[in-house]
């Protein structure tokens, strides 16, 4: 997302990404991005809670006006019950997900991708 933001901001249309991973849109550094600590795959907040949406898109936008140099601002919403939604969700489902537990250390497909990541 944050190269193709970078893209289009060179031809002169601005974007503002909203996102939920602060360790992937800090090393990424896009022109603009507003920042939600809520679980992946719900940026704009809790589902069905459509006035919710709205305000955090509501105050997502305000980027476009108050951004003069690229930034990762966090937006001042929480969610508890999210996290719990998804910690409970995890646990009873019997699934074949091997996706691994969300984390701020980086982590790499092979050693020489962080030898490659971590001598840049």
């Amino acid at each position: 997302m944050s190269l193709i933001a970078r893209y289009f901001e060179a031809t002169g249309l601005p974007t503002l990404i909203l996102g939920s991973a602060l360790d992937i849109l800090e090393f990424a550094r896009p022109p603009r991005a507003q920042f939600l600590n809520f679980p992946l795959g719900f940026e704009t907040g809790p589902p069905n809670d459509r006035l919710k949406q709205i305000e955090i898109v509501g105050e997502a936008l305000k980027g476009f006006e108050t951004f003069t140099a690229p930034l990762v601002n966090s937006l001042p919403f929480s969610w508890q019950a999210g996290w719990q939604m998804i910690e409970t969700r995890e646990r009873e489902e019997k699934r074949d997900d091997q996706r691994s537990i969300r984390s701020n250390q980086p982590q790499y497909q092979t050693d020489k991708d962080r030898q490659l990541a971590e001598g840049n």
